[in-house]
């Protein structure tokens, strides 16, 4: 969960290690370290908060000064207080060895306890600084290489990690070795980055490999890349892949925080997501991922979604619309818990997990169970290389673009529309739409950016709505079919961002325990489009109004009964019931949003939560 930076090359690292950390700050934001060393001298650097802390402290100190090599940490603490202490890099005992890592050792506590017979001191609390003094023990006892120690260590460790190793004595090389965690290695002219992601280098080079589990790097300057296996110990050929982003999409453009601007962003993204995936002349969708493997969605018995968090969300929305469409059944599991209880998987299963980064733990563990009891998998992400998508057998891109804010926004909206895609490809291979319905949907589908984008010019309301509320201790959200999903969505992101307690629930439900909640300090948010149950959701928006509960509905454009019974409502274009999770859901994001920003929240960094969550 946490963000790593290092360089070695021919410019300065202290600004591209703090600019990098800055970058992936996103992962994590307890505490923050650099290392930086050069021919005369070793420094470092730690403190317990932000990036802008560690900026000032390091550029006033080391101005002027010039270190070819080093390497930053952001940290999101599993291990031990958030301190300067137990912030990242740390130092083995002789004081030669440096490490940075994201991930959790889970046999820390064998490990440890066997250094400290050898005689070996720990200064922190984390798991990290076991690795660290485990390399040093390994290496002084058989007088080798650090790659080497590195890699008969790691052979020893139960865990998940991305690391980045440095040896004071070999100050020309870096050494990078994952498992479970993410690690991006760039390549320039005479010079080397490496980040959690590629976020960190993507104005220095376009050039990126990204490490696969058990696989180390060699990073010396002047030679080429070297990748082996460490399991086996086998040297295997690089692949360089090109980044498909520039700079600019990882800048705010204008906008006060980044959650905003990726709000504004979903026309966008949502189009990037069609986009080569429609042939209106021929009135279809076109996946080339689904359509060669048509046999298999074809005579699939039954389809399991496994998502977190928001991704889960998205993947309610994906029940909804597969069952309807497709008529294959289709089940949600929380990814944390789908490997736990021991999950019946049939081989004419199709496994989708959904994942914004591609990296997050406990998709990627559900993942392998499934692939390891013979289902087929198909991946939906965000990010290109991820570990998700090296993983699955087939998969659709989401094409979001970067995405900054730790509460995800775009990310939802472009899972949907990919959703609705592969349900469309499968009805059409399975014959469950007929020729007119599948071109009516399509012609619809093609039109939702710009209808969004007009749509998010003429929603102003939704800033008065949040400062009449912002003081309000809880919230309620229901919904109904298609619907229901955004109200727990809408939920996530109110508690995300704002701290205000929220509960997401399907509508007719109420009557089952959350009625007793509402009272007049209790606001309900009502999802009430036209399309689909729309008079029992009337029925359900008069109990909230019988007991004096203030009432904030999204509703259909033009609709009356919900309006006159609410004391404010935000209308939504007409659309097909489909489609409405990709509208209903913008208002509940400004909302969210606006109530944060008057409460004096941090919206892009909410306390205790991390973008990629990358360990269980």
């Amino acid at each position: 969960m946490c963000g790593i930076v290092a360089y070695t090359g021919l410019n300065n690292a202290l600004p591209i290690l703090l600019e990098g950390l800055q970058r992936l700050e996103y992962r994590g934001y307890d505490s923050a370290g650099i290392f930086m060393s050069n021919t005369s001298e070793n420094k470092i650097y730690k403190v317990k908060g932000k990036v802008i802390d560690l900026r000032r402290l390091s550029e006033k100190k080391e101005a002027g000064k010039n270190y070819p090599i080093g390497m930053g940490h952001t940290r999101w603490a599993t291990h031990g207080k958030p301190n300067e202490i137990n912030a990242h890099p740390h130092l083995s005992n002789n004081q030669e060895l440096v490490l940075i890592h994201n991930g959790i050792i889970e046999n820390y506590e064998t490990l440890k306890k066997d250094l400290i017979q050898r005689g070996y001191n720990f200064h922190s609390d984390t798991d990290s600084e076991v690795l660290v003094n485990l390399f040093e023990e390994i290496q002084k006892t058989n007088q080798i290489p650090l790659e080497q120690a590195v890699q008969i260590g790691l052979n020893k460790v139960i865990g998940a990690y991305g690391i980045v190793v440095f040896d004071i004595k070999n100050p020309n090389e870096l050494i990078a070795a994952r498992l479970g965690s993410p690690l991006a290695i760039g390549i320039g002219k005479n010079e080397f980055f490496v980040g959690s992601d590629a976020t960190p280098f993507i104005e220095y080079t376009k050039d990126v490999v990204y490490l696969n589990d058990f696989e180390i790097a060699q990073l010396s300057v002047g030679k080429e890349i070297q990748i082996a296996k460490f399991k086996e110990n086998k040297p295997i050929a690089t692949v360089i892949n090109q980044l498909a982003f520039d700079i600019e999409h990882i800048q705010k453009d204008g906008f006060e925080h980044f959650m905003l601007k990726e709000i504004f962003e979903q026309p966008k993204a949502i189009e990037n997501t069609l986009r080569g995936r429609i042939n209106l002349y021929n009135q279809e969708v076109q996946p080339d991922s689904v359509q060669k493997h048509n046999s298999i969605f074809k005579k699939a018995k039954r389809i399991i979604i496994l998502g977190c968090g928001t991704s889960c969300h998205a993947g309610l929305v994906g029940e909804y619309l597969l069952e309807k469409i497709t008529r294959i059944p289709t089940e949600v599991e929380y990814a944390s818990e789908f490997r736990y209880r021991d999950p019946i998987i049939e081989k004419d299963d199709v496994i989708i997990p959904i994942s914004q980064s591609g990296e997050t733990a406990d998709t990627m563990a559900a993942l392998k169970l499934a692939k390891e009891r013979g289902a087929f998998i198909f991946g939906i992400c965000n990010v290109v290389g991820s570990s998700i998508s090296r993983e699955t057998d087939s998969g659709m891109y989401t094409h979001a673009g970067p995405e900054i804010s730790v509460a995800s926004t775009k990310a939802f909206t472009t899972q949907i529309t990919v959703l609705i895609l592969l349900s469309l490809k499968i009805a059409a291979i399975k014959e469950t739409i007929n020729t007119e319905e599948n071109r009516r949907l399509i012609n619809e589908l093609e039109l939702i950016p710009e209808r969004i984008g007009t749509f998010l010019k003429g929603i102003s309301q939704v800033k008065k709505i949040a400062k009449i509320y912002h003081q309000a201790p809880n919230m309620l959200y229901l919904g109904r079919g298609f619907n229901f999903p955004v109200a727990l969505e809408g939920a996530l992101k109110l508690k995300e961002i704002s701290y205000i307690h929220a509960e997401g629930y399907p509508a007719a439900e109420m009557k089952h325990g959350p009625i007793a909640l509402i009272d007049k300090e209790m606001p309900v948010i009502v999802i009430a489009t036209k399309k689909g149950y729309y008079d029992k959701i009337v029925s359900n928006v008069q109990e909230i109004k019988s007991r004096g509960a203030k009432i904030i509905s999204i509703v259909t454009e033009g609709d009356q009964t919900i309006k006159s019974l609410s004391d404010h409502s935000i209308e939504i274009p007409e659309s097909d019931g489909i489609f409405t999770p990709l509208f209903a859901t913008i208002p509940l994001q400004l909302l969210s949003y606006y109530i944060a920003i008057i409460r004096g929240c941090n919206v892009d960094q909410p306390r205790n939560l991390a973008k990629s969550v990358t360990v269980e």
